[in-house]
Formats: structure tokens, C-alpha cells, sequence
């Protein structure tokens, strides 16, 4: 199950995003989620999509590698495009069926839209696809620390990002094995009707989410007994070091996000 999940898997191809600091990488996808609520015409989505691509390039990952990162959100993409198409009114009436009509405009904002979503989660799975959860972890840690005189809790934050990225193919696991149990004794899920496939999915979530909990427990008793403690002087085997490379990668970003920004008001 968890082949065909890609974000939140690590893809080394040795590339200089790979050798990139954590933070930087960070900081660049925020930014670039400042560009997607900003990009709202064919233009500004043109020029981030060059931009994606350029930077998709670059970790020598193949580029389908990014689409297929989103494919498990396509019905959510769907779902936001016939919303649009219902919403928005304008511009020429394209299809009319009773009192309905698909205009041009609930069109265009429906493909946008889509189009925004599918930039969006194809370019963050970079972060995943260069960073392991351990370097990712440590980026955040290291982000947050000069905000903890606000009272924000950045090793504990960064503690429970890292134990939720471990969990995720876990959890995927457990889910395949009670699959597994399930289709040995005559329920095979793909032979089913989709009421009965949606039947056997939400009792899957009770074992499911048994065993999450079970995986919590244990983990907890193995740092607890390892003598883990949140707050305790620590020092890195690998500390993050801020370079050159890392300060033209954010540059980058933030001049294509001004690029976009002012094609926004231009």
C-alpha cells in the first residue's frame, strides 16, 4: 500500500538540493506556498510552473515522480473543480441544462484552482523527496528555536513532526496486513462492490487505529525507559551549517515570488 504513497519518502539521487540545509529547504517551500495563493492568473501559474519544473530539475528526480506524488488527491482536485464550475458565474454561458449553465468563468477559476492544488503538492513533496524525517526534524527544530521566548515549544513541536513522519508507513503496514488477513479468509477488497469496499474500509479504521495506539505506547515506554527528556542539552551528530548554496536556493525563491506577486497586481 505504502509503494503507492510517495510524499514523506526519501528518493537520494546525491543532488545539491539533497546537500541543501534543512531550514533552507523549509523556507522555500514557504515561500512558495506564498506563490500559489498568489498566483492567480494563466501567467503567473505559467511562470511557476517553469520555476517548479527548473527546481524539479534540479534534485534529478524524474518529473512524473512529482505528479504521481498527487495522484492520491485527485478526487479532492475534482471535488474543488466542480465546485468552482458551480460558484463562480460569468462570462459566456458554455453548457446550459435547465435552469444550470456552466460559464466560462466558473470554468476558468475551476481549472486554476485545480491547476494551484496540483503545483502545490507536487512541488512540496521536494521537501520529503530530498530530506530525511531525522534532517527534517532537525530544520524545524532549529526554525522554531528563536521563537521559544514566545512560549512556543519548538523541541516538543519538532518531536512530534518527526514521530508523525515515522508513523505514517507504519501505519500504512498494519493497514496492509489486516488487508492481507482480511482477503485470506474470502474478503478480498478489490473483488467487492464499492458499498461493500466502503463497509470494509471504516472497520478497517478500528484495528487500525487499535494498533496506532499500541505503536505510541510502545514508543513511549522505550524513550521513557532510554531516559528521554524533553529540554535536556543534546548535541547533533550532523549540526546544520547555513552556506553559500543555501542563501542563492532562498534567494531564488523569494525573487519569484515577488515576480509572481507583482504580476498579481500588474
Amino acid at each position: 500500500m505504502h509503494e503507492k504513497l510517495l510524499i514523506g519518502r526519501l528518493i537520494d539521487t546525491g543532488s545539491p538540493v539533497h546537500r541543501l540545509d534543512p531550514r533552507a529547504k523549509l523556507t522555500a517551500m514557504l515561500l512558495y506556498a506564498v506563490m500559489v495563493v498568489c498566483a492567480r492568473s494563466w501567467l503567473a501559474l505559467l511562470c511557476l510552473m517553469v520555476f517548479s519544473v527548473l527546481m524539479m530539475a534540479l534534485t534529478r528526480i524524474p518529473v512524473r515522480t512529482y505528479l504521481k506524488a498527487a495522484k492520491p488527491l485527485r478526487f479532492l482536485m475534482l471535488f474543488i473543480l466542480i465546485v468552482q464550475c458551480f460558484a463562480v458565474k460569468g462570462g459566456s454561458v458554455l453548457v446550459a441544462v435547465g435552469s444550470w449553465h456552466l460559464d466560462s468563468a466558473g470554468l476558468e477559476a475551476g481549472a486554476i484552482a485545480a491547476l494551484r492544488m496540483v503545483l502545490l503538492v507536487s512541488f512540496t513533496a521536494l521537501l520529503t523527496f530530498t530530506t530525511s524525517p531525522g534532517q527534517l526534524n532537525q530544520g524545524l527544530e532549529g526554525m522554531l528555536k528563536p521563537l521559544e521566548w514566545t512560549g512556543i515549544p519548538a523541541e516538543r513541536l519538532s518531536l512530534m513532526t518527526g514521530i508523525a513522519l515515522r508513523f505514517i508507513p507504519a501505519i500504512l503496514d498494519e493497514a496492509q496486513t489486516i488487508l492481507k488477513a482480511q482477503a485470506s479468509r474470502g474478503a478480498d477488497l478489490r473483488e467487492l462492490p464499492w458499498k461493500e469496499k466502503a463497509r470494509m474500509l471504516t472497520a478497517l479504521l478500528v484495528p487500525v487505529t487499535v494498533g496506532a495506539f499500541r505503536r505510541a505506547e510502545d514508543l513511549t515506554a522505550s524513550m521513557e525507559s532510554r531516559g528521554y527528556r524533553i529540554g535536556a542539552p543534546r548535541t547533533r551528530y550532523r549540526p546544520l551549517v547555513w552556506g553559500q548554496g543555501e542563501s542563492w536556493f532562498v534567494a531564488a525563491f523569494v525573487l519569484m515570488c515577488l515576480v509572481i506577486v507583482w504580476i498579481g497586481f500588474y
